[in-house]
């Protein structure tokens, strides 16, 4: 009865949501909220400044999360190289003064709060000609527009950096009177002027008064209330913007702090000056504020302006558009012609005549365009999420609730989609793809959760991506063992599935093909395993079942390959050598150098290996019908299961797994089609989730609705898979139609590739150029 409620359910949701209405409700989603963001944009303004300084919350207890963008957490090396050579100044009272330590522990952690507390306090950093000055100004005054008139006269050299604010000592001074707010009033109206004549040429910053915690004041500071606070922060806001409103330049309000504050006010020591966490946050702030236009951080899309489209980027969305408009005109043609070819009505019978038409299938033109068509609209999706500042970006936070949950809901989906196997051997190919399925799921959910950060989980998940390795020795070894198949036609087939998504992306989103670690390493894997088993004397199961001998032969070569990877992973030198030759190096650098992938390459080095080992092993004793693999048999007797089971989980975690989900019959009689969905697109899904799903080239989260992280991920999500699924379908079919069976025509297709890309190597060479 369960049974049947389940198959019955299953129909109905099948029935009434299919993959081709998900994708256009996929696509409806993706106009609305790219319309809904383009109209906030343009109402609220793009400056991600203006959040950066103003709006965000926290993620948890320390983690402060700026509105729309993400924020840099910057090291000590990384200030210094952005801060060298400039003066910095802090003028303002005792809050002021705390802001300024916190900004220059960023530049030297080792600075300890010395000094005249009533005071001028000087830090030089003589390494980077970094000065940064606090100068006590505790109420805004003569004195104070004397300092500041002295910056704008030019008798003094001007700071490039001005964080000022002054107000709880004027409140405690005159007891909180009404004359003392009208003063204040009067002075900060006329240092307006004169701050917005600095804001031309420098950064000039009004720090807000923090909210009090009322009840921690001492009896001299009673008087000092979040009511009067307010009130001189609306006269600070609306005298400054009045003054901005009739000038160029502009004195930035710096509110954030006060936000920041009224969560963390309660654990200050006396109530009025503000725990060390919650300065360090504002003072990262203030870096990422003026920093991140010139270091331009991955992870710090506030402030940042949009990227310039390079050359190859231009040509690449002129291509685009060329096929779009293509497939449109083809298709008005089409259609016109369709309508011409109507079934017409005789006349004189009253009966339905059909015209002699051209029944020939859809042309290769116009599948070509059509697939261009697609793809194009892909990569502006692409384009806009990561690259544009349509869309907004937010930080990864780690919980341990952000990470199993989805986990266990993903089991359940897993098990409730249960159906029985084609077949029942061992890895078979329902089972395999159920395997990437739920390993990738698993992989997603521990990017986007910022699990990378809790150790136990990374362990794991390294063990996922090695199962990976482990499946693609398994699978192209079992496939050039079993069919012979070493032609010209099966090495393009693969390279070109494996590869054209991130040669698109790295030509769309302007990144590296290293940058994409997984794709390279799998490709070169790929020719490592063909190398070995294509170089003479080619060796396949055909011939060795004729003489033992050949066993032995293709043994010497698994050796003669486990001597090779032993030699380069002890060899960083000659490794490096290898892949930095041209134009090897233009595949395989990362920020100058190949040492990353030399890392990724080492990480798992032998575990594709021993892919290969098990499906010689297995595929041998399949042979020799050693195992039982019928419908419902156990592959072994129980002993040898038992034995079997425990050296695999004492030496080899991947093959335990392989041996727990198939030496039971009933376990290798069923899969999950849910998983094994998901495995089929598991390389578009690892791909895509670097721009569509997280952010930042996965350092952040996208964030199409905000203000509701869970309606985000889900919408996100569904847009995400939904993309995923197109693209591997969309590399189907250029497969078919790029990498044709007939050999000379296949030679004349990789010289035309050849030349494609070098002229995108002689592209870059000078993109490069300009840049530097």
């Amino acid at each position: 009865m369960a049974a049947l409620a389940y198959t019955l359910g299953k129909r109905e949701i099948n029935h009434y949501f299919s993959v081709r209405s998900a994708k256009a409700l996929a696509l409806g989603a993706v106009l609305l909220l790219a319309a809904c963001h383009a109209a906030f944009r343009r109402y609220r303004g793009d400056d991600t400044c203006e959040y950066l300084l103003s709006s965000g919350r926290f993620l948890g207890e320390k983690v402060w999360q700026p509105h729309s963008c993400m924020m840099h957490k910057y090291k000590n090396s990384e200030a210094k190289n952005c801060l060298l050579d400039k003066h910095i100044a802090f003028i303002g009272d005792s809050r002021i003064r705390q802001l300024f330590y916190s900004f220059v522990k960023l530049i030297n952690p080792q600075v300890k709060e010395e000094g005249n507390k009533h005071g001028n306090i000087l830090f030089e950093d003589k390494s980077a000609s970094i000065k940064v000055d606090f100068l006590w100004y505790p109420e805004i005054n003569g004195s104070m527009k004397q300092r500041i008139k002295s910056w704008t006269e030019g008798s003094i050299a001007k700071p490039h950096v001005i964080v000022a604010g002054a107000a709880t000592w004027s409140i405690k001074i005159h007891n909180g009177s009404n004359e003392a707010l009208t003063q204040y009033k009067i002075n900060i109206t006329s240092i307006a002027p004169l701050l917005e004549k600095l804001a031309e040429s420098s950064d000039v910053y009004w720090v807000l008064q923090d909210p009090v915690y009322e009840d921690m004041l001492s009896d001299s500071r009673k008087m000092i209330t979040n009511e009067k606070i307010d009130a001189y922060n609306e006269a600070a806001i609306s005298i400054l913007n009045s003054s901005s409103r009739n000038s160029k330049a502009k004195v930035k309000v710096f509110s954030v702090s006060k936000l920041i504050a009224q969560e963390t006010i309660i654990q200050s020591s006396d109530g009025l000056h503000l725990p060390e966490s919650s300065r360090e946050t504002s003072a990262m702030i203030l870096m990422n504020v003026y920093c991140n236009k010139i270091l331009k951080p991955i992870d710090g899309s506030c402030c940042q302006p949009q990227p310039p489209l390079t050359l190859i980027q231009k040509l690449a969305f002129c291509f685009f558009a060329l096929s779009i408009i293509g497939y449109l005109i083809l298709s008005f043609i089409y259609r016109n012609h369709h309508r011409k070819n109507k079934p017409c009505t005789d006349m004189e019978s009253g009966e339905e005549k059909k015209p002699v038409t051209n029944t020939s299938p859809v042309s290769t033109l116009e599948t070509l365009l059509y697939s261009f068509f697609k793809l194009g609209l892909i990569m502006a999706y692409f384009y806009l999420c990561d690259r544009a500042n349509l869309f907004m970006k937010e930080n990864k936070f780690y919980t341990h609730s952000s990470f199993f949950i989805p986990i266990i809901y993903i089991l359940v989906l897993g098990v409730f989609y249960t159906e029985n196997t084609k077949e029942t051997k061992m890895l078979n190919r329902e089972q395999t793809d159920e395997w990437k399925g739920w390993m990738q799921l698993v992989i997603l959910i521990y990017h986007i959760s910022g699990a990378s950060t809790f150790l136990p989980v990374y362990m794991h998940v390294r063990v996922l991506v090695a199962a990976y390795l482990f499946q693609t020795g398994y699978g192209h070894f079992s496939y050039f063992w079993i069919k012979g198949d070493f032609g010209l036609y099966r090495v393009c087939q693969v390279l070109f599935r494996l590869n054209f998504l991130v040669v698109v992306l790295c030509i769309v989103m302007d990144r590296p093909y290293q940058f994409y670690y997984f794709v390279p390493l799998v490709t070169v894997w790929f020719m490592i395993i063909y190398a070995t088993l294509a170089v003479w004397p080619q060796i396949v199961q055909k011939k060795a079942n004729g003489n033992c001998f050949w066993h032995f032969g293709l043994l010497l070569k698994l050796i003669s390959l486990l001597m090779c990877i032993y030699f380069l992973a002890n060899s960083q030198g000659v490794f490096e050598k290898i892949f930095s030759l041209w134009p090897l190096s233009t595949c395989f650098e990362l920020n100058g150098n190949v040492y990353e992938w030399w890392f990724r390459w080492k990480l798992d080095r032998y575990v594709v290996f021993h892919g290969m080992m098990f499906a010689f092993i297995y595929l041998a004793l399949q042979k020799r019908q050693v195992l039982s693999e019928g419908k419902g048999e156990p592959l072994f007797s129980n002993k040898i299961s038992n034995v079997l089971l425990f050296i695999s989980v004492v030496c080899f975690l991947i093959l335990a797994f392989i041996l727990i989900r198939n030496i039971p019959g009933y376990a290798r009689s069923v899969y999950s089609s849910f998983f094994a969905w998901f495995g089929r697109i598991s390389l578009e899904l690892f791909i895509c989730q670097y721009h569509i799903w997280l952010a930042a080239d996965t350092k952040g989260i996208l964030v199409l609705i905000p203000g509701n992280p869970m309606l985000n991920i889900i919408v996100s999500t569904f847009i995400f898979v939904c993309v995923a699924h197109e693209i591997s379908q969309i590399t189907n079919d250029l497969a078919q139609m790029v990498v044709p069976k007939d050999n000379a025509t296949l030679l004349r297709r990789l010289l035309c590739i050849a030349g494609f890309f070098s002229g995108l190597l002689f592209l870059a060479a000078i993109q490069d150029q300009s840049r530097h």
